[in-house]
């Protein structure tokens, strides 16, 4: 029964993968198309499986990304600005360029003062993370245990650690919070390794990723609903990075008070969305999934952060109620998290970027705005040395690449095995890091 059930679970998971497309995906919610843009879903799964025989939640270890935010430049608002308002000026604007004109405007307000920090919508992101964590896992958080947190020194991610603990002390009063920002804290929750970073932008990296960039070219028909001269666009815009900077803001939105009133994907046509979110995927998956192009080893990058999970795990699993352990942190560190895991098919290595999609690499179900993966640990007390866990991505059941015998459950055992070995070897062959 076990194994049919294990079988089942598997056979499903395949489906569900099968049906996330990107194109299906952004007619159901254009923001997808977002990628790292895309203000979190929430879970898309309605029932978590049950655990096996006996066990019971009792201990989280969880990794999350500040919550959605505005803008971190004012770059992406000047520029497309700076080309409205100059075009404007030489009377080439069309009437839905003087539009749009005012709409980007209106942005540019918005984020006045604010760039880079979180939304009120990022607020209650986290706030219902916490809340639905403490719903589905009631016993992790009973009676006075301890809840550990720690985010990076980032103002957007320290108010989403401090507004998760604010709803997690209203829905438990007695809860023992610890709650850390200390640049101590830096070297596993946002660890830049150089080596790795340097050689991340390869020579042959971004000449492939040009080529593709000019394979599928997505600013013309956008520019000239826009700008009506097509000899005053040739010799005055960009209008690739014009493009980037528009999708870019129209992305974002979604994030912002000012979603509820205006929007920039009407410039876009479908298929304008989609090569603009495949661009940008690729960019994600080359710069920290495992890339042949670039040597194959970015995700190795958090491997500090892996290890630091695995330890802190390891000392909680062996006090009788350990609470949780929460850190706060961004998608750069999320994202080859994942792949250094290989949670769901990130770990992939493709030479053929064109794949990405076709194979489930989509960056809007890893890093959006306030993802996040869980660690959730059973047992059946204190005493049972077969602890089990499942991992969580953005609060939905996720695979691993290790062999389980109690999908979606792993045994703790076979996984920090794993893990400490390719964590070990990579820093064997790897001396001077």
């Amino acid at each position: 029964m076990q194994r049919l059930a294990v079988m089942l679970w598997l056979l499903c998971l395949a489906v569900a993968c099968q049906a996330q497309t990107p194109r299906e995906d952004f007619k159901k919610n254009v923001g997808w198309s977002g990628g790292s843009f895309t203000a979190y879903p929430g879970p898309l799964q309605p029932k978590l499986t049950p655990p096996p025989g006996g066990k019971r939640p009792f201990y989280i270890s969880h990794y999350g990304r500040h919550g959605s935010r505005h803008h971190t430049k004012y770059e992406d608002f000047d520029y497309v600005l700076n080309v409205l308002e100059k075009a404007r000026h030489e009377g080439v604007l069309t009437p839905l360029g003087t539009d749009v004109l005012g709409r980007v405007r209106r942005l540019r307000e918005d984020v006045n003062g604010h760039v880079g920090e979180l939304t009120e919508l990022g607020v209650s992101q986290h706030r219902d993370i916490v809340r639905r964590m403490y719903k589905r896992f009631p016993e992790v958080f009973k009676g006075d245990v301890v809840v550990d947190a720690h985010s990076t020194l980032a103002v957007r991610c320290l108010i989403s650690m401090g507004n998760a603990l604010l709803e997690l002390q209203k829905l438990n009063p007695r809860l023992q919070i610890n709650m850390c920002a200390s640049q101590a804290d830096l070297a596993y929750l946002s660890y830049n390794d150089r080596r790795l970073t340097e050689k991340a932008p390869s020579r042959e990296n971004r000449l492939i990723y040009e080529q593709f960039c000019e394979a599928h070219p997505t600013w013309e028909r956008v520019v000239s609903q826009l700008i009506g001269d097509t000899a005053y666009v040739n010799r005055y815009v960009n209008g690739e990075r014009f493009n980037y900077f528009l999708f870019r803001l129209a992305s974002n939105v979604q994030s912002v008070a000012l979603a509820d009133e205006l929007t920039l994907y009407d410039l876009f046509t479908e298929e304008e969305i989609f090569r603009n979110w495949e661009k940008e995927n690729i960019y994600w998956y080359m710069g920290f999934g495992f890339c042949p192009m670039n040597g194959g080893e970015q995700p190795y990058s958090q491997r500090i952060l892996l290890r630091t999970i695995i330890e802190q795990a390891d000392s909680c699993l062996a006090l009788p109620r350990p609470g949780a352990t929460l850190r706060y942190g961004h998608d750069t560190m999320l994202m080859p998290l994942l792949c250094l895991l290989g949670v769901d098919g990130y770990g992939q290595s493709f030479t053929d970027i064109s794949l990405l999609a076709e194979k489930g690499w989509l960056d809007y179900r890893a890093v959006p705005m306030g993802g996040n993966i869980q660690f959730v640990f059973y047992r059946k007390n204190p005493s049972d040395d077969d602890v089990v866990f499942k991992v969580l991505l953005n609060e939905n059941e996720a695979r691993l690449p290790i062999a389980t015998d109690i999908a979606p459950y792993y045994h703790w055992s076979d996984f920090r095995r794993h893990y400490l070995s390719l964590i070990e070897a990579y820093e064997a062959s790897h001396p001077e890091d």
